[in-house]
């Protein structure tokens, strides 16, 4: 009787079957995929998309959802800074890890975002291990699955890079694994996380398989077909020890004893297959994806970044580097359909940062950089701060664009931060190279909603920021390989691409921000954001996706 009446008021209400299903808040993915492609800028998915496979970055858009303007809201577009503001939904306003390196006033050394000498190195003899995410002052979206899942769900980092790895993958994670090169060419970890390397971990560690990277490195296809890049042979690269022309081909198992021995597989392409190799061997040695508890693999490829660096964006190492990850994201799609099941994993893709091009080809072909002449600056500043304060000492140290002032010297001399901040910023505005200028003073008080001072707003933590920010010229760069860091578009417009479980077809050219990831993640799971959230939602798709 109860479901008649029950159709009939659906019949009187005009409610139809469709409309009355509702999604099932536990049938979510069994398994996640967060990948961070270390210096990945957007417009590498055009450039070289008629390279590019059907199963890689073209699955990926034609079947999922591709955010065109995606863009960092904060500056230093750092790493550790952009990994950790992925996986927490904030900016390093909020998380704290304002740099790979930084400052500490209160201890008056550098620290390093994942160092942590309270504890040991695990599968290594070295201080590699050393590291955990205690620096990070917010939950990430790791941290929330796990408190979700009463910590049946499984929380697993893989990287290259140690930071690339722990930072992403919480405080609660049960792993988080990255390479140490050198003499050891293997994955490692800490105390932090265990007390020995699993099994697995140690069969792939003897398996011969990083050796076999020490190989010859050429181009995937025929290199007169890259087009897309400049010539090979030029003044912009930085190339390998014992190499007088960066140009290809090149023989790593020659070049190794140069450079790090298995330190150098990851300063070129075979440092990603190695990821993704330790990749499915975690996913296969944890059993990720097995039962109905969601588990999240955050999986991060760093040698694009290194090889960035190396030889800039407009090599054809570049292009060559990004060919061959194309190859790694359809085999490891391939393999998820196989291992997880095509409907039962979620996967979303972006980068750290972008990259600039080399200052020096820049300079070459008339666009103006602003390269500044450190040892001269240096020099006239440290006069300027004699001259005006008594001490060239006033300022404590310069790092990631930030300037610490002396407080105890202040204090001594009874002088007002805020009026030294602005005589310093006065003269650093009449330096060639320097675009803009922020003081401590300035973003205590004023709330930016857009722009430039937007940008650095959002990346000056009041606890672990210096007193002045300066902005260098776009373009700024080194005469040789590409850096980042900065504000502009080539360091903050990213690939952001959802693809799977929850995720429907389309696209926008709809503004998002790096920090919105974590967010419309946790709203596809179901779960509480990180704590410290300032993103949101990415309701264009999330709508689209409950239609």
């Amino acid at each position: 009787m109860k479901k008649i009446v029950c159709l009939v008021c659906c019949v009187v209400l005009g409610i139809t079957a469709k409309a009355q299903k509702v999604k099932n808040p536990n049938d979510n993915a069994k398994l996640v995929v967060g990948i961070v492609v270390d210096q990945m800028r957007y417009d590498y998915l055009n450039k070289f998309w008629d390279k590019y496979s059907e199963g890689g970055f073209k699955r990926l858009i034609k079947e999922g959802f591709n955010f065109k303007n995606n863009h960092f809201n904060y500056a230093p577009t750092y790493t550790g800074p952009g990994h950790t503001s992925v996986w927490t939904g904030t900016s390093p306003m909020n998380h704290g890890i304002i740099a790979n390196n930084w400052y500490n006033k209160f201890e008056k050394r550098s620290v390093y975002c994942a160092q942590d000498d309270n504890v040991n190195s695990v599968g290594t003899i070295t201080d590699a291990g050393k590291m955990s995410p205690h620096r990070v002052q917010a939950t990430t979206l790791t941290d929330q699955n796990r408190l979700h899942t009463q910590f049946r769900g499984k929380t697993i980092g893989v990287s290259i890079k140690d930071r690339a790895s722990i930072l992403p993958a919480g405080h609660t994670a049960n792993a988080a694994y990255w390479y140490s090169g050198g003499e050891d060419g293997k994955f490692i970890t800490s105390t932090y996380y265990m007390e020995e390397l699993p099994k697995w971990v140690q069969k792939f560690n003897n398996s011969g398989k990083v050796k076999s990277y020490l190989k010859e490195w050429n181009t995937l296809y025929d290199i007169d077909s890259y087009i897309e890049s400049g010539i090979d042979n030029n003044d912009f690269e930085n190339g390998y020890e014992g190499k007088d022309k960066a140009t290809f081909p090149y023989n790593l198992k020659k070049l190794s004893k140069k450079n790090g021995h298995y330190s150098i597989i990851p300063e070129t392409p075979y440092g990603d297959d190695l990821t993704l190799d330790f990749a499915i061997a975690a996913i296969e040695g944890e059993d990720l994806g097995a039962d109905e508890d969601t588990d999240i693999l955050t999986l991060s490829f760093s040698s694009t970044d290194k090889v960035g660096h190396n030889f800039g964006v407009n090599s054809k190492e570049v292009e060559d580097t990004y060919l061959r990850l194309d190859k790694n994201l359809a085999d490891l799609l391939t393999y998820l359909d196989d291992k997880v099941g095509k409907g039962n994993y979620t996967i979303f893709l972006t980068a750290d940062h972008g990259g600039g091009h080399v200052g020096g080809y820049l300079e070459s072909v008339g666009i103006p950089t602003g390269i500044i002449d450190y040892d001269k600056f240096e020099k006239e500043l440290l006069a300027f701060n004699e001259k005006q304060f008594g001490s060239s000492s006033i300022i404590e140290n310069v790092s990631n664009g930030q300037f610490f002032l002396n407080y105890d010297y202040m204090a001594k001399e009874n002088l007002d931060p805020a009026t030294v901040e602005t005589k310093i910023k006065h003269f650093l505005l009449q330096q060639e190279g320097i675009y803009k200028v922020f003081t401590r003073h300035e973003l205590d008080i004023t709330n930016y909603s857009n722009g430039i001072g937007y940008i650095i707003q959002n990346g000056f933590n009041q606890k672990r920021s210096g007193d002045i920010m300066i902005v260098l010229q776009p373009g700024n760069g080194y005469e040789e390989g590409s850096t980042h860091g900065s504000v502009f578009n080539y360091d903050t417009h990213t690939p952001l691409l959802f693809f799977g479980k929850g995720v429907p077809h389309g696209e926008t050219y709809q503004r998002s921000e790096i920090i919105d990831i974590a967010p419309t993640m946790a709203a596809i799971l179901g779960i509480e954001y990180p704590n410290a959230t300032t993103g949101k939602p990415l309701s264009i798709m999330l709508d689209k996706a409950s239609e």
